[in-house]
């Protein structure tokens, strides 16, 4: 079974295999396929034809300075919902306010799950509101993200202006991600796999329903190169996809 076929993605990703020309970025000039990696712009032919979306919280990802820009899922997120979705590449980090309520998305070890983060914020903040206007903010404004190898997110973790983030951790799904990394378990996705989960999951416990499909179309790249590698590769000959499941 496709590991997509229960989702709601848009099948102009179909499109993408008649992509045969590589075209300049039209920020940059250089020579791209589908996207540039650099300016998160979609080549001019397919700017009509890819889904946009708006997401509900502000993504920010803190992308390594070693990460090959090319490689990195993170700018799928970029390109489909760019109005919510910014790129940093550290040293560089979003300046956050007072108002904002932001949580970094990482499986530490005082990390909580997103439902007990978010029930335990909005009794919270009903309690602190009792009295005055009678309701509650937001209780989430920002997802932090890091795009990095496990042992480069050290480093970035132990960054003062990040350190002091309320932690989350995700629920267990397996990674359809086609890149092998030396010894992660299947359960450590790709970051557009992450960011696509995290908001599956706060659309389920901030609107209280299992029809959370709203948001499936951030894998539309992600599909397509999927589908992609296994036209030239057999699955259970890809050594990412024979990683260990056991948690």
């Amino acid at each position: 079974m496709n590991p997509f076929d229960n989702l709601n993605i848009s099948n102009g990703w179909l499109e993408l295999f008649n992509v045969d020309e590589r075209q300049p970025c039209r920020k940059c000039f250089k020579s791209r396929k589908y996207f540039c990696y650099t300016c998160y712009t979609v080549n001019s032919d397919l700017e009509n034809k890819i889904p946009r979306l708006k997401l509900p919280l502000k993504i920010d990802v803190i992308k390594h300075s070693r990460e090959i820009a090319g490689k990195s899922t993170a700018i799928h997120a970029a390109l489909i919902a760019p109005d919510d979705v910014t790129i940093y590449i550290y040293p560089d980090m979003p300046t956050y306010t007072k108002d904002d309520k932001v949580i970094l998305v990482y499986p530490g070890k005082s990390s909580v799950s997103l439902k007990e983060f978010y029930n335990k914020a909005k009794n919270q903040a009903i309690d602190e509101s009792i009295g005055a206007k009678n309701c509650y903010g937001e209780v989430i404004t920002h997802a932090l993200f890091i795009d990095s190898t496990w042992s480069q997110s050290k480093g970035i973790l132990k960054d003062s202006r990040i350190a002091g983030l309320p932690c989350v951790k995700l629920q267990i799904r397996l990674s359809q991600f086609w890149r092998h990394q030396k010894g992660s378990p299947r359960w450590f996705l790709a970051t557009i796999e992450a960011i696509h989960q995290l908001l599956v999951e706060y659309t389920y416990v901030a609107k209280d329903t299992q029809l959370c499909d709203e948001y499936d179309n951030l894998l539309f790249f992600f599909r397509f190169m999927y589908e992609k590698i296994h036209q030239l590769y057999e699955h259970d000959k890809l050594m990412s996809y024979r990683r260990p499941v056991n948690i």
